[in-house]
């Protein structure tokens, strides 16, 4: 397969070695990161910069397929959130990316312990997912501050889970995937990026989804587009099954 945008198709003589990733679904888990109406709907806070590689990638298509096929096969479904409280708009310095997003005011919510405005809010889930994602099943963890899981519960809940394959997806490209996925193989796990369930902004300063697939390919197990996870999954549970 290969993407509408010839910019990001592999390279015919690649120099990085194919390494893969072999799912055992014993031990693997679905991570989506800010899987949320700020990133990835029109109404959301940061459309205007993301909206054009999400609509391109089917980036919400593809990331409702991976809940399904994950589902599907019985895996663990992990989302890393996150979320602004009051108190975050008032530390003493912040980086440009974090800068930004405070000024978009993405991921408001009134306070840790409260609902209060929650729904339907930027903060909230993609109504695509909701189903999904409040089944009961989905382990949502802590929030993550900036773009990375070192200041929340991610890797805490899938060592918990026995698990050490990650299938990565959500937003954004080269900001919170590619920070999770840092972070995930500095610490032992096998990662999968799926290429097409993620998007990334597109401005003067550059191509951050051109960023982060250069990226992927130097530091994930595999990179993926959604049929080949799916048909993966889907391999796997009737492995298991057999």
């Amino acid at each position: 397969m290969q993407p509408r945008n010839p910019a990001y198709a592999d390279p015919p003589n690649p120099a990085l070695p194919v390494v893969g990733m072999d799912l055992d679904l014993s031990r693997t888990a679905l991570l989506v990161t800010d899987p949320q109406i700020d990133f990835l709907s029109p109404q959301g806070a940061a459309w205007g910069v993301f909206g054009e590689s999400i609509t391109e990638h089917r980036t919400v298509e593809n990331l409702g397929r991976l809940f399904e096929a994950s589902k599907r096969a019985g895996i663990p479904v992990v989302i890393s959130p996150h979320y602004y409280y009051p108190f975050d708009h008032r530390w003493s310095f912040a980086a440009t990316g974090e800068t930004l997003m405070h000024k978009l005011r993405m991921f408001d919510r009134r306070d840790p312990l409260s609902l209060e405005g929650f729904d339907g809010s930027g903060a909230d889930w993609m109504p695509e997912f909701k189903s999904l994602i409040q089944d009961g099943q989905t382990i949502v963890c802590s929030p993550h501050k900036i773009a990375g899981p070192q200041t929340n519960d991610v890797v805490f809940q899938l060592r918990k889970k026995r698990i050490d394959q990650v299938i990565l997806a959500g937003m954004a490209a080269n900001y919170c995937v590619e920070s999770h996925l840092r972070d995930l193989v500095e610490k032992g796990f096998e990662v999968a990026v799926v290429r097409d369930a993620t998007a990334a902004s597109r401005i003067p300063e550059g191509d951050g989804y051109l960023a982060a697939l250069t990226n992927f390919r130097w530091l994930a197990s595999a990179v993926w587009y959604t049929d080949e996870a799916v048909d993966r999954l889907a391999q796997g549970r009737a492995r298991a099954a057999a």
